[in-house]
């Protein structure tokens, strides 16, 4: 079949053949040559017997490279082309890794202001004969609005293996302040035409004599074409890691003190009218800030009651916020099916049936089983009345499974069981992620019970999951806490598909990021590095969904302590909660500038100085929160302190540690934990409340080949500690 192709890559393949060969070496088994073609400088990969992939390291537009120097600097290629336009520098190195990478950075230095209204795609499959267009090739994943600017595919005809290139997209922030550009939806594209498409500027010109990066691509080569699902997921999460590593990063993060934080939260979310309803003389959190429309929600109690109540146990506690959620919680059980509802019952008719699910009686299916969670989770943790709404509602949410046959609509009645939105859109089937979570309550259920039948049920709906690779994604944080309880269920079977489906789910996780930082516009006022989103299509970020994901990978680094899991995870997972515990307080409005905060507010209202979270944080040159003030992310603060922080009792101290950690032992002098990660990169330990005293008394120690090597402290008294390392903190 011939692919359609522009005028740009059509002549590609020829212009590579008839241009002019600048320089030639060899990355491992395959055969680098660097080409200008009078408008374009290129970069060919190929082994023997198979095709070759060009990358356009630079485009001239409406010019060509009459000048080009190649020097070396070391192992790397410095070139130097010059336009009548504006002069172009093209780094091209071969970074140290176990894996076949090269990087080229393109900067470029306009004559005069300039608007580019034109810029074809970086990547273009080449053949020995033929033409470009009956080429061949799978995409596995591309960028999806701002996340990250990933491309990986496999060329199949001719064959070349597979190719997992990485844009640095951080680096084109100065271009994108300067022209009033974004990076959004710049990685992709169809085949043939594929790669990084730069952020064109029709309007505002970019300013003459100054360099602006342009490109900063990361490329890595597989001899392999990856086929099946697991294998594609499994690759891509260790080709992300390889690139991780390699990747220039923000300084690093800033501490932020969560304890004021709670403390704001817990005084703005117990007093401020605008956070409550009452109904038969109880009080229920809205969902919005001022959204007394609708009604109350039970996912929206739950939401703020289970990390509420893991900060109080943490904190040897009590507050009358937690009685005041926990009283109300019976309300949302229906006797005539025997489970929780979505709508507090009484207040069914203010439902204004503007959407599908609001109308009584009505679910979104990963609805059901999101508070079915958390109430387990409070049963397990001795809530007596989460472990009997629960029990009382289980068997209800089988009766559903069973109905589906374990593959759940989009929205369906309770009371009939009749399907309302069979998909998420057509030919795209029901919410996918839907089995893992059914799965987890059923896992839930056996830990309550120990009842067998319930292991069987999850084990059943899990066979939906499989071949579904990349497609398991709906939801970020169902997806996450599901790729824990398929860890679970391997730890119960031993059978590997579970483990290798975790990696599937996660896998889905880490492609809806955004692993670069947006600096320009509104986003240099905060934070957005290593961001998630909640859905695939989400065009923001959401706060109760990234903080579900950074509990959920919390929970994930504790069930597979012990395991051989996958090392890309090893990095990735406690990279990613150190950026997350630094930016979740920037959804706080009390934290960001006013004039970045929306107008126009969709639900509710926004009260600018209250200690409740935006919903919603968008590209740089969009403004946040318009989606509303988010009550049932309020518990995110609550969350982070009992996973972050530990306390030193007989010091009167605490601790804070900014990776996950395991399996803590206190002792009368000394405390041990290890710390998660990979020895490649360090956490942050520091000490918080401790006198000058007692902190000279505090020795920090890892265990090195059976022994304990102090460590000296950093400025302002932090401890770099490797991943995977074991550490002990004692006192005298």
């Amino acid at each position: 079949m011939i692919n359609p192709v522009t005028p740009w890559t059509a002549t590609a393949q020829s212009d590579i053949q008839s241009g002019m060969l600048l320089h030639e070496t060899a990355l491992s088994d395959y055969n680098i040559q660097l080409y200008n073609t009078g408008d374009s400088i290129w970069l060919t990969a190929g082994r023997p017997n198979a095709g070759r992939i060009a990358y356009r390291l630079a485009f001239a537009m409406n010019s060509n490279f009459d000048e080009v120097s190649v020097d070396k600097d070391n192992s790397d290629l410095i070139l130097i082309a010059l336009t009548r336009l504006g002069n172009y520098k093209i780094k091209v190195s071969f970074p140290e890794s176990e894996v076949s990478i090269f990087r080229y950075t393109t900067t470029f230095t306009a004559s005069f202001p300039m608007l580019i209204p034109f810029w074809p795609r970086d990547i273009v499959p080449l053949t020995d004969d033929g033409k470009v267009e009956n080429t061949a090739g799978i995409i596995h994943a591309h960028q999806v609005g701002t996340r990250s600017g990933l491309l990986y595919f496999s060329m199949t005809k001719p064959k070349n293996g597979s190719v997992f290139y990485f844009q640095n997209l951080s680096a084109m922030s100065d271009y994108c302040h300067a022209s009033e550009t974004s990076v959004a939806e710049t990685v992709g594209g169809s085949w043939p035409e594929i790669g990084f498409e730069f952020p064109v500027n029709k309007e505002k010109p970019i300013p003459a004599d100054v360099e602006f990066t342009i490109s900063d691509a990361f490329v890595i080569l597989e001899e392999n074409v990856v086929k099946q699902d697991i294998e594609v997921t499994t690759q891509f999460l260790k080709n992300l890691a390889a690139v991780y590593t390699l990747l220039p990063k923000p300084a690093e993060p800033e501490y932020r003190d969560w304890n004021p934080i709670v403390e704001n939260v817990l005084s703005d979310l117990h007093m401020n009218k605008g956070c409550w309803t009452m109904t038969n003389s109880n009080p229920f959190l809205n969902a919005y800030v001022g959204d007394y429309n609708t009604p109350s929600e039970i996912m929206v109690q739950l939401a703020v009651l289970l990390p509420l109540h893991e900060y109080l146990t943490w904190a040897g506690t009590e507050h009358p916020l937690y009685n005041d959620l926990n009283s109300g919680l019976a309300d949302f059980y229906d006797e005539r099916i025997k489970s929780i509802v979505r709508w507090h019952p009484n207040l069914v008719d203010n439902l204004d049936k503007s959407e599908e699910q609001k109308e009584d009686m009505v679910m979104d299916s990963w609805y059901l089983h999101h508070p079915l969670l958390n109430l387990s989770r409070l049963a397990l943790r001795g809530d007596k009345v989460a472990k009997e709404l629960f029990l009382g509602s289980v068997d209800y949410a089988i009766k559903v499974a069973h109905a589906f046959d374990y593959e759940w609509p989009v929205f369906y009645k309770m009371t009939t069981l009749e399907i309302i939105k069979a998909e998420t859109s057509p030919g795209n089937g029901g919410e996918k992620d839907v089995p893992g979570s059914y799965a987890h309550v059923m896992l839930m259920a056996y830990k309550l019970t120990n009842e067998k039948r319930f292991i069987n049920e999850a084990i059943k709906a899990l066979k939906s999951l499989e071949g579904l690779a990349f497609d398991i994604f709906y939801q970020a944080n169902n997806t996450a806490f599901t790729a824990g309880a398929l860890v679970e269920l391997y730890r119960e079977t031993n059978d590997q598909k579970y483990l290798d489906l975790s990696y599937s789910c996660l896998a889905g996780i880490f492609k809806n990021v955004q692993l670069w930082d947006c600096n320009y516009g509104y986003g240099k006022n905060f934070p957005n590095f290593f961001s998630v989103f909640p859905l695939s299509d989400a065009p923001y970020t959401a706060a109760y969904e990234e903080f579900e994901v950074y509990a959920a990978l919390h929970h994930y680094m504790e069930v597979t302590e012990g395991l051989d899991i996958l090392p890309a995870l090893k990095i990735l997972i406690p990279e990613f909660i150190k950026y997350t515990v630094t930016r979740l307080p920037y959804y706080y409005p009390t934290l960001l500038p006013e004039d970045m905060i929306a107008e126009e507010i969709k639900t509710g209202e926004v009260q600018k100085k209250l200690w409740v979270p935006l919903e919603d944080i968008h590209d740089g040159w969009e403004k946040s929160g318009e989606v509303g003030q988010e009550v049932y992310g309020a518990g995110l603060s609550f969350g982070v302190i009992p996973r972050q922080y530990f306390k030193i009792e007989e010091l009167s101290a605490t601790g804070y540690l900014n990776y996950p950690a395991v399996k803590f032992r206190f002792g009368k002098k000394n405390i041990t934990f290890g710390v998660c990660g990979d020895p490649k990169l360090n956490a942050i330990l520091m000490f918080f409340g401790i006198t000058k005293s007692n902190l000279s008394k505090v020795k920090v120690e890892i265990k090195v080949n059976s022994l304990y090597k102090e460590i000296e402290p950093k400025p302002y008294n932090q401890f770099e500690i490797p991943g995977g390392s074991r550490a002990r903190i004692s006192w005298k």
